[in-house]
């Protein structure tokens, strides 16, 4: 597979990846994205999901949790602008659980006062986080 560049710049790390690739895959609100060198030209709204990182000087892709931001994909170099993002490293598996039952909660009460589309938001990201730190 031919190489490509990858760029990750988020708000606290101007850039936070940058690298030589051959595929990426992440989540979009249009679902499971794989991304190789050639691509045609777009953009692209980032949905709560797991980002792996191919890298051509590696065996193992690189893992993180990616949340949300937004995509650019040109045919030699894809930007990714994220708001949010943890390598799998950076995931505290105890908060990530912690706030699944938070929000399991807040979804099986349906207060009034509960603000839904958040909780489930909130519930997408846990597992994200969750699935991807357990997995070996």
């Amino acid at each position: 597979m031919e190489a490509f560049r990858l760029q990750i710049i988020t708000p606290e790390k101007e850039v936070l990846y940058q690298g030589e690739i051959t595929m990426v895959e992440y989540t979009t609100t249009e679902g499971q994205v794989g991304v190789m060198k050639g691509h045609i030209p777009m953009t692209q709204v980032i949905a709560p999901g797991k980002l792996t990182i191919y890298e051509t000087n590696n065996e193992q892709p690189k893992v993180a949790a990616l949340m949300s931001g937004f995509v650019q994909i040109m045919p030699d170099l894809i930007t990714i602008l994220a708001e949010v993002i943890e390598w799998k490293e950076e995931i505290d598996l105890k908060r990530a659980e912690d706030s699944k039952l938070r929000a399991e909660k807040l979804i099986a009460e349906h207060l009034s006062t509960t603000d839904i589309k958040r909780a489930e938001l909130s519930l997408k990201r846990a597992l994200v986080r969750i699935s991807i730190k357990s997995a070996k």
